[in-house]
């Protein structure tokens, strides 16, 4: 999937989102797990050799506050991260915007991607343990 067919998804996303129940305890613990294999280069609060995911939802692709390492590619994609296209992004990174520095082959299983979405969800919220860097 394209950057551009990426972005227009974001458009069905608000829809999407309302109409998922909240998700179980058991699918927000195995969403921490998958999000474990993520923390060599992400963390919730602050940038590392990745940005960082506070404040994930609703941002545009390649604007974590403070972080510069972003490829052209991404920068340029007019991605609003959501459901829809974290789901796509995360099945093939480099599949879903050619050209991304993100060096990782993707979660394969539908599952897995759904149970980190929805951890990532109430993970990235800014507050009391989500303070994105400024």
């Amino acid at each position: 999937m394209s950057a551009r067919a990426l972005a227009a998804c974001a458009c069905g996303a608000l829809s999407l989102s309302a109409a998922h129940a909240a998700p179980d305890a058991e699918a927000l613990k195995r969403g921490e797990q998958v999000y474990e294999r993520c923390v060599a280069c992400h963390s919730i609060e602050g940038n590392r050799t990745g940005p960082q995911h506070c404040g994930l939802f609703g941002r545009r692709a390649g604007t974590a506050p403070g972080y510069d390492g972003y490829s052209k590619a991404l920068r340029d994609s007019k991605i609003v991260w959501n459901e829809v296209t974290l789901d796509a992004f995360l099945r093939n990174p480099v599949n879903a915007v050619p050209g991304t520095t993100m060096g990782y082959a993707g979660i394969a299983d539908p599952r897995e991607r759904t149970d980190l979405i929805a951890w990532l969800r109430e993970a990235t919220r800014p507050g009391k343990s989500c303070r994105p860097s400024r």
